[in-house]
């Protein structure tokens, strides 16, 4: 009866699903999810037209050296060991260009690694809609969440071990108070025993961790063991889980669907099968899926979030352009 109703549950708050994971043959990034991933794929645009550039002039420069002062065009050499004026543009103007650089790298640096003071967004917000500032409240609004503000956190604690993930729900109890806890597995170990339709290959795993859209998410990381590493690309995170300490990261995701990621740190003979599966569902069923976890039935809760990208007829898979 509780898996029928789990079931039932998701049919009725199916919403379109978004799936990231990576393809083969694909270029560039998989599509952002987040503000921070879409900041980054900003910042990598601006760098690959700069390294373009400055390949094209390398090449240039090359083959007009190789040309004009070839043997061929000089048959006596000049004896001279270097140019002042050369050796001052060759020095100053690449140190201009990573100020450059740093200028656009150190905010995004800054946005993503400190946790945003939702109270303050908060209030930031309001007042600028109180003082009429339309225009500077949209460019605030773009980089920073009101409504998802007010909401607060949802926290999770993330921990690595060989070789598997634990998620711990701090805020949430049970009715013994202790905190939601689970382990998540990947379905696959690179054997032949391997399930065929569980999901993508070495992605899949049997809990996901579960969020609701529109929310700030605050993870803290660590491990049980050795070092380990949360990362999930279309989110644009990556932050180490390592033995003894407790690091902290963010993000926001507003649209409903799959994510997935792998542990990237090299953590032993089973790192290549600890993935990270992300179900990003809307609020209200979210609020289900912690109802039946509570319950101790991991696999109808799990169920409950898996049928909204099994239902959706137009799931998008990551970008390969």
């Amino acid at each position: 009866m509780r898996h029928l109703t789990a079931a039932l549950s998701a049919c009725l708050l199916a919403a379109p699903a978004w799936a990231a994971l990576p393809e083969d043959g694909a270029l560039n990034f998989q599509p952002a999810a987040t503000r921070i991933a879409e900041r980054v794929h900003e910042f990598h645009n601006v760098l690959l037209w700069i390294i373009t550039l400055i390949t094209a002039l390398v090449t240039v420069l090359l083959v007009w050296v190789m040309i004009r002062y070839s043997k061929a065009a000089n048959k006596t050499p000049r004896k001279f060991s270097h140019n002042t004026t050369v050796e001052v543009i060759w020095t100053v103007v690449p140190a201009l260009i990573l100020v450059g650089i740093a200028s656009l790298s150190f905010p995004n640096l800054y946005y993503q690694n400190v946790t945003p003071n939702l109270g303050q967004i908060a209030a930031t917000s309001k007042a600028l809609l109180a003082e009429g500032k339309t225009a500077e409240h949209l460019a605030y609004t773009k980089n920073h969440f009101p409504d998802a503000a007010e909401k607060g956190f949802v926290n999770v604690k993330i921990q690595g071990n060989q070789w598997n993930w634990t998620y711990t729900y701090m805020d949430i109890q049970d009715e013994t108070g202790s905190a939601l806890e689970f382990v998540s597995n990947g379905l696959h170990k690179g054997r032949p025993t391997d399930p065929v339709d569980a999901g993508p290959r070495n992605l899949a795993t049997d809990y996901p961790m579960v969020i609701p859209a529109g929310r700030y998410i605050r993870y803290y990381t660590a491990a049980a063991d050795v070092i380990h590493a949360f990362a999930v690309p279309a989110f644009a995170i990556k932050t180490d889980a390592i033995p003894g300490r407790l690091n902290e990261g963010w993000f926001l995701v507003d649209e409903p669907g799959v994510y997935y990621g792998q542990c990237s740190e090299i953590c032993g003979i089973d790192h290549a099968f600890m993935p990270i599966e992300v179900r990003v569902v809307t609020q209200a069923q979210f609020d289900r899926w912690v109802e039946i976890m509570k319950t101790g039935d991991f696999d109808a809760a799990a169920a409950s979030v898996r049928e909204v990208a099994a239902l959706e007829t137009d799931t998008q898979f990551a970008s390969t352009n």
